[in-house]
């Protein structure tokens, strides 16, 4: 099935000039990989359980109706246990500074991010939106209360 592509305007900031615009790494990709924008020779190392705020040079500005999410590359995860902290992050369609991703690095050894490394990747989706409507009961379901683990066997909270 072929669908057009939604057309995003996006702006490349001077500390992004020279790398690659978000692109798909294969056909069937849902997200679009995510560069890091520091300067070269510079790296960036991120220490056991350091955190760092890394920029990618870019700004977008998403059509009403949609939102960017920022989600860990799973190679990054599994080879270097580094990860986006607040996975997914959100990039709202008014939003329009500077991409920067949340890293977080899991493992047990520095981890060292060079200019245009690919850190995080990016799924664009619909979003929809709601309107309250307060009661003072919930309609019935087959599940009703029933949390964690409420489904598998397991009781609401229950400690193993």
């Amino acid at each position: 099935m072929s669908t057009t592509p939604l057309a995003v305007p996006v702006s490349r900031l001077p500390h992004g000039a020279g790398l690659a615009l978000p692109a798909y790494a294969t056909p069937g990709a849902a997200g679009l990989d995510l560069l890091a924008a520091i300067p070269a020779g510079t790296p960036l190392t991120l220490a056991p359980l350091a955190r760092a705020l890394v920029p990618t040079g870019l700004c977008l500005a998403l059509p009403a109706g949609f939102e960017a999410q920022i989600r860990p590359r799973s190679g990054l995860a599994l080879k270097r246990g580094v990860t986006v902290l607040n996975a997914p992050g959100t990039i709202d369609s008014d939003y329009r500074g500077e991409i920067g991703v949340i890293l977080i690095n899991l493992s047990d050894q520095p981890v060292v991010i060079e200019r245009g490394d690919r850190i995080a990747q990016m799924t664009i989706a619909p979003v929809t939106t709601i309107t309250w409507t307060e009661t003072d009961q919930m309609p019935a379901s087959e599940r009703g209360a029933g949390g964690f683990g409420s489904t598998g066997g397991l009781k609401s909270f229950e400690v193993a």
